[in-house]
């Protein structure tokens, strides 16, 4: 087999129609589009359109709720911030705040209403933490290091 031998096999491509080249093509005039009206004509996207029946999207009932005003906290395990601890991006002498957290890499941007500590993971080292939030495993293993946890929002804080 020669490189001038290779085809494509019979109908992997089908043939170019012209349209709007009069009613001999068999595509003229209409180009195959009906008679007039919208979708006749060029650039019209009738999504949701369903020939006048009610629409999918108004016949499904709706459902549920997004509050715009909602706190998203990042999840922070002891155990990586036992990690952060050891490679000494964060120092375990000094008060550990919500902002030394966010200058150690752990999150960024303002869409983060704060951080939440969670348990998963072991703590070696005696530190005083501050965040928004901590689970009571998270509260207890810290304690249990001798350290301290201070949640500044929900129950904790009380």
């Amino acid at each position: 087999m020669n490189l001038n031998e290779l085809r494509d096999n019979p109908g992997a491509r089908r043939k170019f129609k012209r349209r709007g080249r009069g009613i001999g093509s068999g595509k003229g005039k209409t180009s195959g589009k009906g008679v007039k009206g919208q979708k006749a004509r060029e650039g019209v996207s009738l999504n949701g359109f369903e020939g006048g029946q009610l629409p999918i999207y108004r016949r499904l009932p709706k459902r549920g709720f997004t509050n715009v005003n909602r706190k998203v906290y990042v999840a922070l395990n002891i155990g990586k911030l036992s990690v952060l601890i050891e490679t000494g991006k964060v120092d375990a002498g000094k008060l550990i705040t919500e902002t030394v957290l966010r200058d150690a890499g752990i999150y960024g941007g303002s869409k983060f209403s704060g951080i939440r500590l969670l348990g998963r993971g072991a703590m070696n080292h005696k530190v005083m933490i501050e965040v928004s939030g901590a689970s009571a495993s998270a509260v207890s293993a810290v304690e249990r290091a001798g350290g301290s946890v201070k949640a500044l929002v929900g129950k904790a804080a009380q």
